[in-house]
């Protein structure tokens, strides 16, 4: 589903991300680990066809990012740290635009409040959501349209323990006919919901490896991180 090869970006001299070489399939939830200044961001930016590579490629259901980034992204559901939605609109204002612009009917949107439970605040403008409220309402734009690739950043981000625990949920079941993939900075919510693990740091892939791998080789999955990161070039000792 995601292809990279040799994928890298430059910002003047500095070499953001450089030379990743990963493949994700379908039917997987994929953690996207590194430390902050990793190029995590920087990666999801290239892979959902904000940004242009400095060189290499990535592909999404076989469409270079780039090249064909309409076609790339009609395979693409993101959901960002900071969904973007309009205050001024209600929430079922939102999921009407934002599947008129998918070419989505409106029977489709039914299911996802009733799955991202929005029922209470359909009606409700959107600049008096909570942040709770506003990352359910960002993962129901993500899934209109019933994308093959789901693509969350922070996901739990500002939800209560009762609603990290029903995200997490939806998480795996998504899991089972996606491609998820998740950056987050919770080792708990990777030990939650993920089987597969991506984790870069200073721009290079350090580890590409199932969850359960990586935890029998270092013991557990805190080990794995500071172990991985600091066996880099220039890392901290």
């Amino acid at each position: 589903m995601i292809c990279a090869e040799k994928l890298s970006r430059s910002f003047a001299a500095r070499r953001a991300v450089d030379a990743l070489d990963f493949e994700l399939e379908r039917g997987s939830v994929t953690a996207f680990l590194g430390p902050n200044g990793a190029g995590k961001t920087t990666t999801l930016r290239m892979i959902t066809g904000a940004l242009a590579p400095s060189s290499g490629r990535v592909t999404v259901a076989g469409f270079d990012t780039f090249e064909a980034p309409f076609k790339a992204r009609a395979h693409i559901g993101f959901l960002p740290e900071r969904p973007p939605l309009y205050p001024e609109l209600r929430v079922c204002e939102q999921l009407r635009f934002v599947a008129d612009l998918k070419g989505v009917g409106y029977a489709a949107i039914d299911a996802l409040v009733e799955r991202c439970g929005l029922s209470e605040v359909l009606t409700q403008l959107q600049g008096q959501l909570s942040k709770g409220f506003r990352q359910r309402v960002g993962l129901a734009l993500a899934l209109l349209g019933d994308p093959p690739l789901l693509i969350l950043d922070e996901p739990t981000s500002g939800l209560d323990p009762g609603q990290v625990e029903g995200m997490r949920a939806l998480i795996r079941q998504l899991g089972q006919d996606h491609t998820v993939l998740l950056s987050t900075h919770l080792l708990s919510e990777v030990e939650a919901v993920c089987d597969h693990i991506l984790m870069i740091h200073q721009g290079r892939l350090v580890a590409h490896a199932k969850r359960e791998a990586l935890v029998a080789e270092h013991g557990d999955l805190q080990t794995a991180f500071m172990q991985r990161c600091a066996a880099m070039p220039g890392s901290a000792s």
